[in-house]
């Protein structure tokens, strides 16, 4: 799939190798991109396998302007899943929302250099006029 940039999947996907750690090339297919960050070990006495992770994941979806998202924080779990949690701890979730933060500056950032908008997903609720959204 080309962008309307002429920009490749191939293209993409080792630019977004450089902004980081963070994309998961296994769970990306066609115009959709995963992207996810273990920020914080949440206890680091179970074996590495067994370990769970405070942090957050991002979904890209190539559309003809450019990329929308969404994202979520929360649990990475021992079975490898991410589960929306609420952090509890405000030095953690601080720390998880300034990673979150600073990847999304970068990624904007390159996108805005190659000429492609970045925006968050519509949900029902912001299209509707008599809804409030947070």
């Amino acid at each position: 799939m080309l962008l309307a940039n002429g920009h490749s999947r191939n293209k993409l996907i080792k630019e977004f190798i450089t902004l980081g750690p963070y994309i998961r090339e296994s769970q990306c297919k066609g115009n959709h991109y995963f992207f996810d960050c273990l920020a914080v070990c949440v206890s680091s006495k179970p074996a590495p396998e067994k370990r769970e992770f405070w942090g957050w994941w991002m979904d890209i979806e190539a559309d003809e302007q450019g990329f929308t998202y969404s994202c979520q924080i929360g649990l990475f779990d021992k079975v490898g899943e991410w589960q929306v949690k609420t952090i509890k701890d405000a030095d953690i979730q601080q720390e998880v929302e300034q990673n979150l933060q600073s990847f999304q500056q970068k990624l904007q950032d390159y996108l805005t250099s190659i000429k492609l908008s970045f925006r968050p997903v519509q949900t029902e609720a912001a299209k509707s006029p008599d809804k409030l959204s947070v």
